[in-house]
């Protein structure tokens, strides 16, 4: 067993500084995005910073070209997670999406309409929706109602929200989802749990970035200030896994250099007596498993059309899980070996388990949605 071990070791854990630049780059051209359709004005910087807390982004400050008609903002600047779309050329006569949703295409995004409720006035957005909805490549769309509590009158209110949602649903031939928002509400602004819990069930990386966990002992609350750094191996892991055979080297690779980067954080050495005792923690089945499931996973990608999309999709669902298990778990075992405390395998399967189960589900419920 011993032996077994080492060799999963050489598999999943390699030098300390592998080369996952390509793997780094895939990830970041592929980033979950959400393009933003509004007008100047709608709302859409309020709404990028309610959700990523940097009270300093504005349209076009902070903002790249991304193409010839709009802009794009990714979040964090640096391991980034999240990219945000935002269209610029609204108000010109022959603006065309094409450019836009080719600038979305392959990402795992979703399309906000961001409408000001007392603006009833949204003929440029509903042309260009009226396009986008031609394309086809669009699945998820939500509608954010901005600026709600100026309207002071409820029935009024009501009555202005359910105008621009009819105009929104009858350019897009169906019924959308809707929220109903206004950041310039204190103390917090209004509706933005309902925001965040929609978002999140688009995206599984918002999910994780915003879901609200109560931290019940210290070794919770230190795991809450690396969980964006897990996240973005996850994430690297998971696009990688998606291109046939790629994911048999990449996924081990870029799990292994999450490891050793985890580690230094806890002023600990990654290296074989150090994963022995976490595998050793983890049983013996999750290595026989973690190998057999991930040369699987990479034949069935290059069956045919089934391994293209169903198959590719599910291994990226369960290399992003995995990977953040895996995170989860290593984080619960650096933390204790650091402070000199004893920790049960029953507590680091637990957090592997709940932790994978936890992001496999959301990827394949967001799939599922496309």
């Amino acid at each position: 067993m011993q032996q077994f071990f080492k060799t999963i070791y050489q598999y999943i854990s390699p030098p300390e500084s592998p080369d996952i630049e390509p793997a780094v780059s895939q990830w970041q051209a592929h980033l979950p995005t959400l393009w933003l359709l509004g007008k100047t004005g709608a709302g859409k910087s309020s709404l990028i910073q309610s959700l990523t807390g940097n009270t300093a982004i504005e349209i076009g400050n902070g903002f790249q070209s991304c193409t010839p008609t709009s802009m794009s903002y990714i979040y964090p600047q640096s391991n980034p997670l999240l990219c945000f779309l935002d269209t610029r050329g609204l108000s010109e006569a022959d603006y065309d999406p094409q450019e836009d949703i080719a600038a979305c295409q392959n990402r795992s995004h979703a399309l906000l309409v961001v409408m000001k409720a007392e603006e009833p006035e949204q003929s440029d957005i509903i042309k260009a929706l009226e396009q986008i909805r031609d394309t086809g490549q669009i699945k998820q769309v939500l509608v954010v109602h901005t600026g709600v509590m100026s309207i002071a009158n409820a029935d009024e209110r009501k009555n202005a929200i359910a105008y621009n949602q009819s105009q929104v649903e009858g350019a897009w031939k169906g019924e959308l989802s809707s929220v109903a928002v206004d950041f310039a509400h204190t103390p917090e602004p209004a509706g933005l749990d309902v925001l965040k819990s929609s978002l999140g069930e688009m995206l599984p990386i918002l999910f994780l970035l915003m879901e609200e966990e109560e931290h019940h002992n210290r070794e919770e609350s230190n795991f809450s200030k690396l969980k964006r750094e897990v996240i973005w191996y996850a994430g690297i892991a998971g696009a990688s896994d998606a291109i046939p055979v790629v994911g048999l080297v990449s996924v081990p690779a870029i799990q292994g250099k999450m490891l050793h980067s985890l580690a230094s954080h806890y002023g600990i050495e990654w290296n074989w007596q150090r994963f022995s005792e976490f595998a050793g923690l983890l049983g013996s089945s999750f290595a026989f498993q973690y190998v057999s499931k991930l040369g699987l996973r990479q034949l069935v990608k290059i069956i045919p059309v089934y391994g293209q999309t169903i198959g590719s999709a599910s291994a990226v669902a369960i290399s992003f899980g995995s990977t953040y298990g895996i995170g989860r778990a290593a984080c619960m075992y650096l933390y204790h070996l650091n402070k000199g405390e004893p920790v049960s395998s029953q507590d680091i399967r637990q957090a592997f388990e709940q932790a994978f189960t936890h992001t496999k589900e959301r990827h394949e419920k967001s799939t599922r949605r496309d």
